[in-house]
């Protein structure tokens, strides 16, 4: 049912299902590898709790880029973050990694609305994030750190662990695929 709400709402995010590469992408690119059903498989069977919770359905009534909604990118995240310590060869703690990426945009407003409290959403919105995921889910010291640095360096604090640097890299990339392409 989980992966049911992957592919129907973000087919187009893998790549693997795709009939053709994409025009461009040249072979033995890293993209090309990617197997985004089988990550969207493995992020079910590690954080499926945090993905059937009341609080992340509610992602879904929020557009984050382009077309693609808070539930569906922070999804693409934790695939992409999954994605990534595997073809870097990083040992992580990966139930860590994907809970981090999954609640690394769980502020819960929609940050398009014209309202003086998200003035600056950027910024503040990592903090609001770490806020409301302490109030639902009990996280250890590499989910809180990878929610609070997800946005480096536009916030000024690095990431201190190996999965909250690559939930910053693979919010930028799915930031940039979505804001171009959905």
């Amino acid at each position: 049912e989980i992966l049911h709400i992957f592919f129907a709402t973000n087919p187009q995010r893998f790549p693997s299902n795709r009939q053709t590469k994409p025009q461009g992408m040249k072979e033995g690119c890293l993209l090309m590898e990617y197997n985004g059903a089988h990550y969207a498989s493995m992020l079910v069977d590690l954080a499926s709790d945090i993905l059937l919770s009341p609080e992340m359905q509610r992602e879904q009534n929020f557009i984050q880029h382009g077309s693609t909604t808070c539930y569906a990118h922070s999804a693409n995240v934790a695939c992409m973050a999954l994605y990534l310590a595997d073809v870097l060869h990083l040992r992580v703690d990966r139930l860590s990694l994907a809970r981090g990426a999954l609640l690394h945009d769980f502020f819960l407003y929609d940050w398009h609305e014209s309202d003086p409290s998200h003035r600056l959403h950027g910024f503040r919105h990592p903090f609001s994030a770490l806020k409301n995921a302490r109030k639902h889910f009990n996280l250890n010291p590499i989910e809180c750190d990878a929610i609070r640095k997800h946005m480096f360096p536009l916030t000024p604090f690095p990431p201190l662990y190996k999965e909250s640097l690559l939930v910053c890299l693979a919010d930028k990339l799915c930031a940039l695929d979505e804001t171009l392409f959905s």
